[in-house]
């Protein structure tokens, strides 16, 4: 499955000792793949440090969900704490990574998640301050869309969530980083050459030097 490959691949991103937040969609299932001796602390907007593994049905527990709406549990050392705090750790930089989706990202890491013209979003939300206030922004999305167009293009057409915030992105096809130089390939998914993720790219692709599998 090319969901299962993107969030096994995005996994080993993920350092002990590390403060995250995971995005609503994809990037929330990337906890059921981590290590289970993992030491990293989960964040959610709504007020979780610490947040572990999708809850079963027998410890689900209504006051406890992520910001997505899923009922999660908790690991040792977690805090529970009200919105502006949590609102806080985030303007002030006080997070390592924050892993999220994309509809569109662009070559200069602009991202385009919130907003689809003419159909219906519930509002940027935390996004837009993740994106600027967190040192490295991981993107996890399909490299192209349902019609078979990239989503990693040269220029966004989608309004922005934030500009030139992108560090690193991961899809079903390759692993790229965000340059002064352009956009570098790093990776490409095993059964696929750097010559067919190029020709599925909108974006200006820069093969690396070295290009490894996945």
């Amino acid at each position: 499955m090319s969901v299962e490959k993107i969030l096994k691949r995005a996994a080993r991103e993920i350092q002990d000792g590390q403060t995250i937040n995971l995005g609503i969609g994809l990037p929330t299932m990337l906890v059921e793949y981590l290590p289970l001796d993992h030491d990293v602390m989960i964040h959610s907007e709504n007020g979780v440090l610490g947040t572990g593994r999708k809850a079963n049905e027998k410890e689900a527990n209504p006051y406890l969900i992520d910001a997505g709406g899923s009922y999660v549990t908790t690991r040792p050392g977690a805090a529970f704490f009200d919105s502006a705090v949590s609102f806080a750790m985030i303007r002030r930089s006080k997070l390592d990574m924050s892993v999220m989706g994309a509809f569109e990202v662009d070559q200069e890491g602009n991202l385009a998640n919130w907003k689809i013209p003419g159909k219906f979003s519930p509002g940027i939300g935390g996004a837009m301050e993740l994106a600027q206030k967190t040192g490295t922004i991981l993107i996890l999305c399909t490299h192209t869309d349902k019609y078979g167009k990239s989503k990693i293009l040269k220029k966004c057409t989608l309004p922005l969530t934030a500009e030139k915030c992108v560090s690193r992105i991961i899809t079903d096809m390759a692993v790229m980083d965000v340059t002064p130089e352009g956009l570098v390939l790093r990776e490409v998914a095993e059964g696929l050459t750097p010559e067919e993720v190029i020709k599925a790219t909108d974006a200006e692709l820069i093969p690396a030097d070295t290009i490894g599998s996945f």
